[in-house]
């Protein structure tokens, strides 16, 4: 198996990409339902965290059931929890800014649109740059890694523009 780190930070990013890719995906999903909430401002930002958490949880519960059928081991173990919950970080970690941008919008410190389509760019920045990266891995002096982010970066623009086909 081939890696090729541009440098040594990407080790740590390759190794969350799943949960990366994911939480993405998830939180563009998420940000389709979200309506604004004027009589409580900072409720879109709950939602959209709590179910970015929920479905994470589902997610790394589900893997520990997985795991335990696979290995016939016990679920409580430290082994099978860190196992399960590796790529969860990464994925809630991308929820964190689309979260705070929503918190803002609820402070009054930006307008809900403006944090929604923030959060969007985001999302879809996060999509670019994993899909360069998957470019990268397979072939690096190639165009690959520009159509990885264009195809990644692609899927994400169409889930944001779906929120606005929908609402």
């Amino acid at each position: 198996m081939r890696t090729m780190y541009l440098k040594p930070g990407w080790k740590r990013i390759d190794q969350a990409a799943l949960g990366l890719i994911y939480g993405a995906i998830l939180v563009l999903s998420m940000l389709m339902a979200l309506q604004e909430a004027r009589t409580k401002p900072h409720r879109p930002a709950i939602l959209l965290f709590g179910s970015v958490l929920a479905v994470t949880l589902a997610k790394a519960f589900s893997e520990v059931l997985a795991h335990a059928i696979e290995t016939h081991e016990r679920i409580l173990t430290r082994r099978a929890w860190r196992a399960a919950w590796r790529h969860s970080r990464a994925t809630l970690a991308v929820a964190i800014v689309p979260t705070l941008f929503l918190v803002g919008a609820g402070a009054g410190w930006m307008d809900f649109a403006l944090a929604v389509a923030a959060s969007q760019v985001y999302c879809v920045g996060v999509l670019v740059v994993m899909g360069a990266r998957v470019g990268w891995a397979i072939h690096p002096k190639s165009w690959l890694p520009v159509g990885g982010a264009a195809f990644a970066g692609g899927i994400g623009s169409a889930l944001a523009a779906l929120k606005y086909a929908l609402h």
